[in-house]
């Protein structure tokens, strides 16, 4: 049905946002050659012109992709953007922020925004130890000091992490 088609294409979006850690222009802009499925490999052209490759490489959003691709007739379809709305037309970045908010007011939540999924994409990456460089990498920042703005939040994670992990809670010295 057509309220199915859409609700796979929201559920494509907010997977991308996610796995990737792409801004939302970026992802609004995404054309369908930038994105090869088989090898779950995302080209993005961030700010500046400068070209990053993610992989996704989870299973089940590979899975969504291909299903998009179908319900949406990408293949034939002579819209070349990779997210289209329901006139075929590129799913523009005001429509991706509407669709989130959307679900935002179902869920009873406040203030989601599509920023929020990039920070988790680079916090969480961060918490299990990825070197800064690499998210930095990923995330298209020209500058280090624009990603260490997420280290900033990692030090409650890394507070948690020392004292119930670092090796010297074990020892005890006896005077």
């Amino acid at each position: 049905s057509f309220r199915y088609k859409l609700l796979i294409r929201d559920i494509v979006s907010i997977e991308i946002l996610f796995s990737t850690g792409i801004r939302v222009s970026e992802l609004s802009n995404l054309k369908k050659n930038e994105i090869n499925i088989k090898q779950g490999i995302v080209k993005i052209f961030g700010k500046g012109s400068k070209e990053r490759i993610i992989q996704i490489c989870d299973k089940e959003v590979l899975n969504l992709l291909k299903e998009y691709s179908i319900l949406f007739n990408l293949n034939s379809n002579p819209n070349n953007h990779f997210l289209l709305n329901r006139l075929n037309n590129n799913f523009s970045e005001q429509s991706i922020r509407a669709m989130i908010h959307k679900y935002e007011q179902k869920l009873g939540l406040r203030q989601i925004t599509p920023h929020m999924f990039r920070h988790s994409f680079a916090t969480l990456l961060l918490e299990e130890g990825v070197d800064v460089r690499y998210i930095q990498n990923m995330l298209g920042h020209s500058s280090i000091s624009t990603t260490q703005i997420y280290t900033k939040v990692n030090t409650k994670h890394q507070r948690k992490l020392l004292s119930s992990k670092h090796p010297r809670r074990t020892f005890s010295l006896s005077l």
